[in-house]
């Protein structure tokens, strides 16, 4: 490996180190480099540095900061990315840039973005009228469109982890940005004063690098803003709570497709046929039809599919169709769930 190799290698996994890293920011550390990201932007230096213990934390604290003056997020971030990212691409050619993305920036780009975007969403979902969350103080009263509007003026620290690891070691136009990203969150920067966010205390990912955590959350910060995960999809806190008294019935049930499989992921197929007395009624090239007779009710009768694009990890997805009844085939039942018949379902690709 030559020594440009090794230098894209060394940088990304730095950089992968920072966007995973938990626990306490090392404040001073990051208000150095917010400063010097104002310096480097030719603006003055921030009249004040606030903190926040999360994302959600910061928009109480913005939407308190009346004297704040305009968001400078343009100067401090986009305007020296765009030219940096425009002098490498210049000095590489499209080619040599491609590949240079491909070597530090792209193994991360992914994994950053899909997060900062659950992160939004749960900011934006604990802001509204009904939230109640450990932290969200008046930020709970906020509308959702404002809050979103604020989330926009966040530059994502830590999270801007796949972008700096392809310009790391070029030029010191972004080391501010970078001084705060490997010591603290997401920050707010404007005229005259900033707000910066603690990093989260726990972070669970499963091998695909997808949030995932049945017994508590996958994302957490210090003051209680949380997300709950299961194999990278989003759940409730209650929903989890409530997977260790899951019974056949409940499972039954549920009428959310996704939030029935997770039940069934977790209770286990094999527990579930057993427990619920379901007999095994037809199969085909579709599915596997069971049907669960009940003495006092009509039969429950689910199709077993097997979603032929793999996840992340390589492995295939199991659904189970809750489909009328009268059912009788696997085809059948399958063809319902898209409102065809049986004799025109003829799926060019099972997805």
């Amino acid at each position: 490996m030559g020594e440009i190799e090794m230098n894209r290698t060394t940088a990304a996994d730095r950089w992968r180190a920072v966007a995973a890293a938990t626990g306490p920011a090392d404040r001073a550390a990051a208000e150095a480099g917010v400063r010097l990201a104002y310096r480097t932007a030719g603006l003055a230096e921030p009249e004040r540095v606030l903190w926040a213990d999360s994302p959600l934390a910061a928009v109480t604290l913005v939407r308190h900061l009346a004297d704040r003056g305009r968001s400078v997020r343009d100067e401090v971030r986009t305007r020296p990315w765009a030219e940096e990212r425009r002098r490498l691409h210049d000095a590489l050619g499209p080619a040599g840039w491609a590949a240079h993305w491909q070597a530090t920036g792209a193994h991360l780009w992914d994994r950053t973005r899909s997060l900062a975007d659950r992160i939004r969403a749960g900011v934006a979902e604990a802001s509204g009228p009904a939230a109640d969350v450990a932290g969200a103080g008046e930020a709970a009263g906020a509308g959702e469109a404002e809050v979103r509007l604020l989330l926009l003026d966040a530059v994502l620290g830590q999270h801007d982890a796949a972008w700096l690891a392809a310009f790391d070691g070029h030029g010191d136009r972004l080391a501010g940005l970078a001084a705060v990203a490997g010591h603290a969150g997401w920050w707010w920067p404007y005229e005259h004063a900033v707000v910066v966010c603690e990093r989260p205390v726990e972070l669970h990912r499963d091998e695909a690098g997808r949030l995932d955590r049945g017994d508590g959350p996958a994302l957490a910060f210090p003051d209680g803003f949380a997300l709950h995960a299961w194999r990278g999809m989003a759940v409730s806190a209650a929903f989890l709570a409530g997977l260790a008294g899951l019974t056949p019935a409940r499972i039954r049930d549920e009428e959310n497709a996704e939030l029935r499989r997770v039940m069934l992921e977790y209770y286990g197929y094999d527990r579930y046929l057993a427990a619920s007395g379901a007999r095994h009624a037809h199969s085909d090239e579709t599915g596997v039809l069971w049907r669960i007779e009940l003495a006092d009710d009509e039969d429950v009768v689910m199709v077993e599919v097997v979603n032929s694009t793999p996840e992340p990890d390589g492995t295939h997805r199991t659904y189970w169709l809750r489909v009328p009844p009268a059912t009788r085939t696997a085809r059948e039942g399958v063809a319902w769930t898209f409102g065809l018949r049986p004799e025109v379902y003829e799926p060019l690709v099972q997805t």
